[in-house]
């Protein structure tokens, strides 16, 4: 069992940045993928970046020049730091973790309650 929570939500004028970060109960955090995932008011949850156990990465092609994603095993916590950030990218930021690292969401066992992102003009 692994309970997630998000925070580092929050207003952001377009071309800032935020760094949003995920607190994972449970002693076995580490043997966990874990994922990043978003979802905009009436459209479907979209991959956003991943990281393996070990520290692989992998992002959407729409988002991999401006966001990092990053884990700390020790701390239980993953990160994901977004710069550069558009109206785009405003939506509900959802932190996820599988025993596989995949892009789908329908992978992924455990998720935060999300922490909503909102990008200004």
């Amino acid at each position: 069992q692994v309970q997630l929570v998000e925070s580092g939500g929050g207003l952001v004028q377009a071309g800032g940045s935020l760094r949003l970060s995920c607190t994972a109960s449970g002693r076995t955090f580490s043997s966990y993928a874990m994922g990043w995932f978003r979802q905009a008011p009436g459209k479907e949850r979209q991959f956003v970046a991943a990281i393996t156990w070990a520290g692989g990465t992998y992002y959407a092609d729409s988002v991999k020049d401006r966001v990092t994603i990053s884990r700390d095993n020790v701390k239980n916590t993953v990160d994901l730091q977004m710069n550069s950030l558009k109206p785009g990218d405003t939506a509900v930021y959802y932190c996820a973790a599988s025993t596989v690292v995949a892009r789908t969401a329908s992978t992924y066992g455990y998720w935060g309650q999300g922490t909503q992102v909102t990008v200004s003009t």
